[in-house]
This record gives C-alpha cells, structure tokens and sequence, in this order.
C-alpha cells in the first residue's frame, strides 16, 4: 500500500502491541496447556447450541479434531480475527485472537500426539448462558433487557431463495430513553441456521445535526443504523458516560436477510435494549455510521479483475472512533479505514487484510486506543475485491459486479460508531489520553530497565 503512516501528538491514537502470552510448554497437554486457550478464545462460539458446527468443550470433543484445528489454527483462519497486526491500531478490547505463542502451543500439542494429560489440572469448565439467554443481562444484574423488540415472523422454506423481511415494529416508548447496551439474535437455535444477517433501523424525528440523514428520493428521511447482527457479532456496550438515544414514538425498521436452511423454518429477530437507569443519562451521544460506498454508483467490479473502491464521510464534530466493521459480501478481500487530519496529514487505523465473509466481526478499540478525531477529519473507507478465480469464495468470477443486497451482488461499506464531543470536552479527552500514554511510557521504560 503507498499510504503514509502519521500518529498525531493531537490525535494521540497509539499503536499498541499484543501482549505476549506464556512461554511456550515443552510438552503440552490439553488439561493443563490447550484447555484454558479453548476456553477463553474458542468456546464462545464452540459449545453446544451456539454457532459453530461442533464443540471444543472437552477432550473427547477435540480429539477427532485435532488435524483440522492444526490446519485452521496455523492458517490463522480460527479464531476469526482478520485484522492486519502489523498496520494500524492493536489494541481491541474484543480482541479473540491467538498469540503467537499459544498458536505454537497448540500446533506443538497436536504434533506430539495431542495427550490428553491429568484431569487435576483441568480448569473448571467457563460457564455460558444457555442458547437462548442474553448475554449482557446478568453484567446489569438483570435477567432480560429493559426492552425487547421483535420482528414481525418469516417463514423461510426449504430450498427457497434468499429473502428480505422489512417489518416496521413501533418501540413503544412514552418517553426519551439512553441507552447503555444492545442484543440482538435470531429468535431460536433454527433461527440462526437462516438468518445471514439482521439490520435494526431506527425511524425517529431527529433534532440534532449528527444524527439526521439524507433523505430518499422520495423527500423523506432515510432510517437510521442502530443495530446491526451478523454471524460473529451479538451486541455492544457503550463505553462509559456515552450512549444511544431512543426517542419517543420512535419503531425498527428490519432489514433482514434469510437464506435456504434445508427446512422450513419459521423465526423473528430480537432486539434486546439495556437503558441507562432514569437520573443517569450519559453525556456524550453514540451514532452508529454507514461509511464507504454505500450506493449503486460506489461498485464497480469487471469480471477477472481486482478492483479497489473508496468512500468518504466527514465528521462535522470532534469524535472518538469507537469501533470498526468491514462489510462486503463473497468477492470481498480487504478494507482499510484512514482518517485525514484537517492538517492534510493521513493516519492509517484498522486495516483487514484478509476479510471472511463468514464472519463479519467488530473490532472495539480498546479505551486508551480509540482514535480522538478533531472536526473536519475525513474517514477514508477503501474496500478491495477480488472477482478472479483465485478467490476461493467466487462463485463466477467471468460475470461483472455491481452493488446490491444479495450474497452474489456486493457492498464496500463499514459500519463505524462514532461519539461526538464538542469543543471543551474533547480538549480534556485529548489531556487525559495524553497523561494515560505518558504514564503507560514511563512504566513500559522501568519494567525495560
């Protein structure tokens, strides 16, 4: 890439390497050494009645698995984590991805034979909440959501085409509320075997500036993102004293995409929302954007090529970054987000160099990394795709592509939340960020000594 790396003093949004796990064990068990990985890098996903295709909660589970976890651990296809570690920012605070010594430790541990080892060194076993349960709840000392918002039920049948269901559901809500988390899921175990994804647009009058969109061709206010479900993702939680505003007599807009489950197979999508207690409403204002070429004049892809597209979106307040989520479908190959400073100075800061379309992750920024943007900065949204024969996911790579909601079609989008602060406040953000990375210096030099 002929792209120039600049880290601003004033934007103080720091790269930061992983940290390293253990030394590598000279003989590793699963008890004792690959167990504790599973746990805390695998298991999310991996366990009954969740997404994955089997489950890595035992050693009786992963032995006949062992060859194929060598193969997809080595390649660094699992856990999916494709975010470039030698460009842009490091620190996430999702970060599911393995050191470099725990990939030695397991590729170590399945060429000695994968030995099960001594069950008294096995960690108790990482409780989950069942299929169904929300995850979020029991961190605010709740069983549910304050709020849960269903779609109207589709009924996709065996061997049917992809769908879009686009039911409009009214929230409900008499009063404004903040929200400080969101959930949202297929309905059923089922339901995720059909559900590709699942957009929550938000339909409210809005007052401020940063949050109101364009508007259709037909004159009317395009809906607002305010969340979005893919395979990989499950919510977000609003770091602290920021937060999601729902407005009176405001309702979801679905947008949800269904694809052959091999049965019929009835479902809706749930959308679980966490208020801020009344009395403790945040200061600062999250707005989930839409960057890159987000329209049909935005991809363009001739057939046995590889072609690169870019988008721009400008912040018209001081914000911080707070997340990143590249989207495009099976031609997809990489995104990379910039911001350019006002100063003409250009700061490269996530960049996925080997995009899965199977797994449309998010990457938060850690709270000492997420980039402080001063107005006027310019987010760069640059999407590549790759329509030749090389790319093992084309399904044709001689017909031209376009931009469009199925699978085969393709977009070139991320989805980046972004907090707005003005003037004052984000002046004494840029002061605490900078006392934080000196701090952070001065240890990392004595522990050196």
């Amino acid at each position: 890439m002929n792209m120039r790396w600049v880290l601003a003093a004033t934007v103080a949004s720091a790269l930061t390497p992983a940290l390293a796990s253990a030394a590598v064990p000279q003989a590793p068990t699963f008890t004792k050494d690959i167990a504790p990985i599973f746990q805390e890098k695998c298991e999310a996903c991996h366990r009954p009645d969740s997404i994955a295709p089997m489950s890595l909660m035992t050693f009786e589970e992963v032995r006949p698995w062992a060859r194929s976890i060598r193969t997809r651990v080595d390649s660094r296809n699992m856990p999916p984590w494709n975010i470039d570690k030698t460009v842009g920012i490091q620190k996430f605070k999702n970060d599911r991805s393995l050191s470099d010594d725990e990939v030695a430790t397991i590729l170590k541990w399945v060429d000695a034979g994968s030995p099960k080892g001594d069950m008294k060194d096995m960690p108790a076993a990482k409780q989950w909440p069942d299929g169904q349960a929300w995850n979020f709840a029991k961190m605010f000392g709740q069983t549910e959501p304050d709020l849960i918002i269903r779609s109207t039920p589709y009924t996709q049948k065996a061997g049917a085409n992809d769908a879009w269901w686009r039911p409009v559901v009214p929230t409900g809500l008499t009063e404004d509320r903040w929200v400080r988390a969101i959930e949202i899921r297929p309905g059923t175990v089922k339901g995720r075997k059909i559900t590709h994804h699942a957009i929550a647009n938000l339909r409210q009058d809005e007052t401020d500036p940063l949050a109101q969109n364009d508007n259709d061709q037909n004159g009317n206010p395009v809906a607002g993102t305010f969340m979005e479900w893919a395979v990989g993702k499950q919510g977000e939680i609003m770091r602290p004293n920021s937060g999601k505003l729902l407005k009176v007599g405001s309702k979801i807009s679905w947008d949800i995409h269904y694809s052959n489950g091999g049965e019929d197979i009835t479902d809706v999508v749930e959308l679980g929302i966490y208020f801020y207690p009344k009395g403790q409403e945040p200061k600062y204002r999250q707005v989930l954007h839409l960057m890159g070429a987000t329209n049909a004049g935005g991809v363009d892809i001739p057939p046995n090529s590889v072609k690169s597209t870019e988008g721009f979106f400008v912040l018209r307040e001081n914000a911080r970054v707070e997340s990143f989520q590249p989207h495009m479908h099976l031609r997809g190959k990489a995104m990379e987000m910039d911001a350019i400073l006002p100063t003409g100075q250009m700061q490269v800061l996530s960049y996925v160099s080997n995009f899965d379309f199977n797994w449309m992750s998010t990457y938060l920024y850690a709270d000492d990394v997420a980039p402080l943007l001063p107005k006027g900065t310019i987010i760069r949204v640059v999407a590549w795709h790759d329509n030749t024969a090389n790319n093992k996911g084309n399904p044709d790579p001689n017909v031209w592509i376009g931009y469009g909601d199925r699978t085969v079609d393709e977009m070139a989008h991320a989805w980046v939340n972004v907090t707005y602060m003005k003037d004052a406040d984000f002046q004494a953000e840029l002061a605490a960020r900078r006392e934080l990375l000196a701090k952070q210096s001065t240890q990392q030099q004595q522990q050196q000594q």
